[in-house]
């Protein structure tokens, strides 16, 4: 067990002005359980990249001390195990016990030693296979898991704990927190962990700590305490504060179909095994259409056929006024008809700033260029990212680069726009301004196509849920 001390820590990102965190004080002392709470932006991810040294001298600037037992934290990195959203991020090896050894390999620890951990840490996590189960074959809750595994056979003295559920469908999430419940249960190690859904975390802490922005300090203490007397005014921030309503955006009338997919099927490479089989659905002007079910069951897949990004082995997708599917059309042509919203914002930046970001799609489609400027103007303003329009787009905090991955695809001002996970990873109020945002869209008459494990998004907003499993429509509901 270890103490972990922030004194005076500042950090400013490579390329922005602003100082992601500014004058932070913590402590944490050894063996504590701490929530991190904050809405987007307030630093909670920053604090734990510092805290695991991941925050290089070429990646910015800081001021202040990052303290584990007493030494600064990138001396400390053989004692830290963290866990991020993304399990595919931190999964590195073709067989799942070879997974969960190469971090102990990389630590020297003998050969003799190394299995025996392996082993005790996936019985840790209720890892339902064995060490030979390729991790391509892992479902996103089975893909947590092993990632969690891997950290629990280094056995660090401090785990750091972030968004480990955002990623996953709500029974993968389940089974995750579990897992960390029973994980943590025979561990003696400090542990911060960063979750915006308050509820599903509380019984693994012992202490909530609730930043403000730039990490300002706005209450310390139990969780129950916290909660009580700061409740209303974190909500307000933007945490995700149990017991408080949420709004909805019911929908206005349809109008006529703007997207056509015709029995959908996509077969696995060299296999005849679908990952989406015969889907079919129509898509109307002014409609958001939720399509839902657990991970795995083809949901993305629909997505990319849908949108034009991928050939399908049989079916198509229409829209009125091309003959030919989207696929098979120009790229210039199908930006200017369907705009894409991927699960992670950031493997959809290809530029070096907020505002060329912005004109990109506007450009591939031939516009000219004051049309561009105008564009690129109205969408700064009306995202609210005016102020970053010369970051780096890799800088932003989840939820700008959600805001900006939305901006993006609109820019080009297509008919049809598919979000994939819209909401993922996101605090209350930035949650709240999506819901805005995204019916605000589709009552201007944009067809919106959602993949979603929100269901409280889908609740919101879908005037239809299509959901999926294994591949094929399960059930179709109407709101």
């Amino acid at each position: 067990m270890i103490p972990v001390e922030f004194r005076g820590f500042a950090w400013r990102h490579a390329g922005r002005r602003a100082q992601a965190v500014t004058g932070v004080d913590l402590r944490v002392e050894p063996g504590e359980r701490v929530l991190l709470l904050g809405p987007s932006g307030s630093g909670k991810s920053t604090l734990l990249a510092a805290l695991a040294g991941l925050l290089t001298e070429d990646s910015g600037e800081q001021d202040g001390d990052v303290l584990i037992d007493g030494k600064p934290a990138a001396e400390q990195q053989d004692r830290v195990g963290i866990l991020f959203q993304d399990p595919e991020t931190q999964l590195v090896m073709a067989r799942s016990g070879d997974d969960v050894a190469f971090g102990l390999e990389n630590q020297a620890v003998p050969r003799d030693r190394i299995w025996p951990r392996v082993r005790e840490a996936l019985a840790a996590v209720g890892f339902p296979y064995g060490v030979d189960r390729p991790t391509h074959a892992l479902s996103g809750g089975e893909q947590q898991r092993l990632a969690l595994a891997g950290v629990l056979a280094r056995r660090p003295d401090l785990i750091l704990l972030d968004e480990p559920t955002a990623n996953l469908d709500p029974e993968g999430a389940r089974d995750v927190r579990a897992a960390l419940r029973t994980a943590l249960a025979d561990t003696e190690a400090t542990l911060i962990v960063v979750e915006h859904r308050v509820a599903e975390i509380l019984d693994l802490v012992d202490r909530v700590i609730a930043l403000g922005p730039g990490g300002t300090l706005l209450a310390d203490g139990p969780a129950e305490a916290v909660l009580a007397e700061h409740g209303d005014h974190l909500a307000a921030q933007g945490v995700w504060v149990p017991g408080v309503p949420l709004p909805t955006r019911p929908a206005l009338a349809a109008g006529d179909v703007a997207l056509h997919g015709e029995s959908l099927t996509l077969l696995h490479p060299g296999t005849d095994h679908p990952a989406l089989d015969d889907v079919s659905f129509q898509l109307r002007q002014g409609e958001l259409l939720a399509v839902t079910g657990p991970n795995g069951s083809g949901k993305s897949t629909l997505a990319l056929l849908a949108g034009g990004l991928a050939k399908p082995t049989r079916g198509r997708s229409t829209v009125p006024g091309e003959t030919r599917p989207l696929h098979r059309l120009p790229a210039r042509r199908l930006a200017t008809r369907i705009g894409s919203v991927f699960q992670d914002p950031e493997h959809q930046f290809v530029t070096a700033t907020v505002q060329d970001e912005l004109a990109f799609g506007p450009r591939q489609a031939g516009w000219p260029k004051d049309r561009i400027d105008a564009r690129v103007s109205e969408l700064l303003e009306r995202l609210r990212l005016a102020p970053l329009a010369n970051a780096n787009p890799h800088t932003l905090s989840g939820g700008e680069a959600r805001r900006l991955s939305v901006a993006g695809a609109l820019a080009a001002a297509p008919g049809v726009l598919l979000l994939d996970e819209p909401t993922f990873g996101q605090d209350r109020r930035t949650w709240g301004e999506l819901v805005d945002l995204t019916a605000d869209i589709r009552d201007e008459g944009t067809a919106l196509l959602a993949v979603t494990h929100d269901r409280d998004f889908a609740a919101a907003l879908a005037g239809r849920e299509l959901v999926l499993n294994a591949g094929r429509i399960a059930e179709e509901r109407r709101r």
